[in-house]
Protein backbone atom coordinates (compact mmCIF):
# COMPACT_ATOMS: atom_id res chain seq x y z
CA UNK A 1 0.00 0.00 0.00
CA UNK A 2 2.89 2.37 0.76
CA UNK A 3 4.27 2.04 -2.78
CA UNK A 4 0.82 2.84 -4.18
CA UNK A 5 0.59 5.98 -2.02
CA UNK A 6 4.10 7.04 -3.04
CA UNK A 7 3.15 6.70 -6.72
CA UNK A 8 -0.12 8.61 -6.18
CA UNK A 9 1.79 11.33 -4.31
CA UNK A 10 4.29 11.62 -7.18
CA UNK A 11 1.42 11.95 -9.65
CA UNK A 12 -0.13 14.71 -7.52
CA UNK A 13 3.27 16.45 -7.23
CA UNK A 14 3.61 16.47 -11.03
CA UNK A 15 0.07 17.86 -11.28
CA UNK A 16 1.19 20.60 -8.91
CA UNK A 17 4.06 21.52 -11.21
CA UNK A 18 1.66 21.60 -14.17
CA UNK A 19 -0.84 23.57 -12.08
CA UNK A 20 1.76 26.30 -11.66
CA UNK A 21 1.16 27.16 -15.31
CA UNK A 22 -2.52 26.28 -15.67
CA UNK A 23 -5.18 28.34 -13.94
CA UNK A 24 -7.39 25.31 -13.35
CA UNK A 25 -5.11 23.77 -10.71
CA UNK A 26 -3.57 25.69 -7.81
CA UNK A 27 0.02 24.45 -8.22
CA UNK A 28 1.51 24.75 -4.72
CA UNK A 29 -1.70 23.59 -3.02
CA UNK A 30 -1.86 20.56 -5.29
CA UNK A 31 1.78 19.79 -4.55
CA UNK A 32 1.04 20.10 -0.85
CA UNK A 33 -1.67 17.45 -1.19
CA UNK A 34 1.07 15.21 -2.62
CA UNK A 35 3.18 15.85 0.50
CA UNK A 36 0.16 15.02 2.65
CA UNK A 37 -0.39 11.71 0.83
CA UNK A 38 3.25 10.75 1.47
CA UNK A 39 2.68 11.17 5.20
CA UNK A 40 -0.26 8.76 5.10
CA UNK A 41 2.08 5.86 4.40
CA UNK A 42 2.87 3.49 7.25
CA UNK A 43 6.61 3.82 6.64
CA UNK A 44 6.83 7.61 6.92
CA UNK A 45 5.84 9.23 10.21
CA UNK A 46 3.35 12.09 10.17
CA UNK A 47 5.21 15.36 10.73
CA UNK A 48 2.41 17.78 11.60
CA UNK A 49 4.60 20.85 11.96
CA UNK A 50 6.14 20.22 8.51
CA UNK A 51 2.69 19.82 6.98
CA UNK A 52 1.31 22.93 8.70
CA UNK A 53 4.25 25.09 7.59
CA UNK A 54 4.13 23.86 4.00
CA UNK A 55 0.33 24.34 3.93
CA UNK A 56 0.69 27.90 5.22
CA UNK A 57 3.23 28.64 2.48
CA UNK A 58 1.00 27.08 -0.19
CA UNK A 59 -2.01 29.10 0.99
CA UNK A 60 0.06 32.29 1.08
CA UNK A 61 1.26 31.71 -2.50
CA UNK A 62 -2.30 30.93 -3.58
CA UNK A 63 -3.45 34.29 -2.18
CA UNK A 64 -0.50 36.10 -3.76
CA UNK A 65 -1.51 34.65 -7.10
CA UNK A 66 -4.57 36.92 -7.02
CA UNK A 67 -2.75 39.97 -5.63
CA UNK A 68 0.51 40.12 -7.63
CA UNK A 69 -1.08 41.08 -11.01
CA UNK A 70 -2.82 44.00 -9.31
CA UNK A 71 0.47 45.05 -7.69
CA UNK A 72 2.14 44.90 -11.11
CA UNK A 73 -0.55 47.15 -12.50
CA UNK A 74 -0.02 49.70 -9.73
CA UNK A 75 3.79 49.52 -10.07
CA UNK A 76 3.60 50.43 -13.75
CA UNK A 77 1.50 53.53 -13.14
CA UNK A 78 -1.96 52.05 -12.98
CA UNK A 79 -4.68 53.49 -10.81
CA UNK A 80 -7.21 51.83 -8.58
CA UNK A 81 -9.40 51.38 -11.65
CA UNK A 82 -6.60 49.45 -13.35
CA UNK A 83 -6.12 47.25 -10.29
CA UNK A 84 -9.84 46.53 -10.10
CA UNK A 85 -9.86 45.86 -13.84
CA UNK A 86 -6.94 43.46 -13.43
CA UNK A 87 -8.78 41.51 -10.75
CA UNK A 88 -12.03 41.40 -12.72
CA UNK A 89 -10.10 40.46 -15.88
CA UNK A 90 -8.36 37.64 -14.01
CA UNK A 91 -11.68 36.24 -12.80
CA UNK A 92 -13.28 36.59 -16.25
CA UNK A 93 -10.16 35.07 -17.84
CA UNK A 94 -10.45 32.07 -15.53
CA UNK A 95 -14.06 31.32 -16.39
CA UNK A 96 -14.23 32.55 -19.99
CA UNK A 97 -13.88 29.80 -22.58
CA UNK A 98 -11.23 31.70 -24.52
CA UNK A 99 -7.72 30.39 -25.12
CA UNK A 100 -5.14 31.94 -22.79
CA UNK A 101 -7.90 33.77 -20.90
CA UNK A 102 -5.76 33.78 -17.76
CA UNK A 103 -3.15 35.85 -19.62
CA UNK A 104 -5.46 38.00 -21.71
CA UNK A 105 -7.98 38.69 -18.94
CA UNK A 106 -5.76 40.67 -16.53
CA UNK A 107 -4.18 42.59 -19.42
CA UNK A 108 -7.50 43.57 -20.99
CA UNK A 109 -9.07 44.23 -17.57
CA UNK A 110 -6.29 46.64 -16.59
CA UNK A 111 -6.45 48.32 -19.99
CA UNK A 112 -10.22 48.80 -19.80
CA UNK A 113 -10.06 49.92 -16.17
CA UNK A 114 -7.54 52.60 -17.03
CA UNK A 115 -9.46 53.70 -20.11
CA UNK A 116 -12.66 53.95 -18.03
CA UNK A 117 -10.66 56.10 -15.61
CA UNK A 118 -9.99 58.41 -18.57
CA UNK A 119 -6.28 57.59 -18.65
CA UNK A 120 -4.52 58.12 -21.94
CA UNK A 121 -3.86 55.01 -24.02
CA UNK A 122 -0.13 55.07 -23.22
CA UNK A 123 -0.74 54.97 -19.46
CA UNK A 124 -3.44 52.35 -19.89
CA UNK A 125 -1.17 50.15 -22.01
CA UNK A 126 1.69 50.50 -19.53
CA UNK A 127 -0.62 49.49 -16.65
CA UNK A 128 -1.84 46.50 -18.67
CA UNK A 129 1.77 45.52 -19.32
CA UNK A 130 2.39 45.73 -15.57
CA UNK A 131 -0.50 43.34 -15.06
CA UNK A 132 1.07 40.90 -17.50
CA UNK A 133 4.44 41.16 -15.72
CA UNK A 134 2.62 40.52 -12.43
CA UNK A 135 1.03 37.42 -13.93
CA UNK A 136 4.42 36.11 -15.10
CA UNK A 137 5.91 36.81 -11.67
CA UNK A 138 3.09 34.98 -9.95
CA UNK A 139 3.47 31.98 -12.27
CA UNK A 140 7.21 31.85 -11.61
CA UNK A 141 6.71 31.95 -7.83
CA UNK A 142 4.12 29.16 -8.00
CA UNK A 143 6.46 27.05 -10.12
CA UNK A 144 9.37 27.55 -7.71
CA UNK A 145 7.27 26.57 -4.68
CA UNK A 146 5.83 23.51 -6.45
CA UNK A 147 9.35 22.48 -7.52
CA UNK A 148 10.61 22.88 -3.94
CA UNK A 149 7.74 20.70 -2.72
CA UNK A 150 8.70 18.09 -5.31
CA UNK A 151 12.27 18.25 -3.99
CA UNK A 152 10.98 17.80 -0.43
CA UNK A 153 8.94 14.81 -1.62
CA UNK A 154 12.00 13.23 -3.22
CA UNK A 155 14.06 13.89 -0.09
CA UNK A 156 11.45 12.27 2.16
CA UNK A 157 11.13 9.23 -0.10
CA UNK A 158 14.93 8.95 -0.28
CA UNK A 159 15.30 9.19 3.51
CA UNK A 160 12.74 6.44 4.10
CA UNK A 161 13.62 4.29 1.07
CA UNK A 162 14.78 1.36 3.21
CA UNK A 163 11.46 1.06 5.04
CA UNK A 164 9.36 1.92 1.98
CA UNK A 165 10.99 -0.60 -0.31
CA UNK A 166 12.01 -3.09 2.40
CA UNK A 167 15.71 -2.91 1.54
Amino acid sequence: MDIFLIIIALFIMVLGIIGSFLPVLPGPLTSWVGLLVVHFTDSIPMDKSFLIITLAIALFIWLLDYIIPAIGTKRFGGTRYGMIGTTIGLIVGLIAPIPEGIIIGPFVGALLGELINKSDSKTATRAAFGSFIGFLTSTFIKFVVAAIYLGLYMGIVWDYRATLFHL
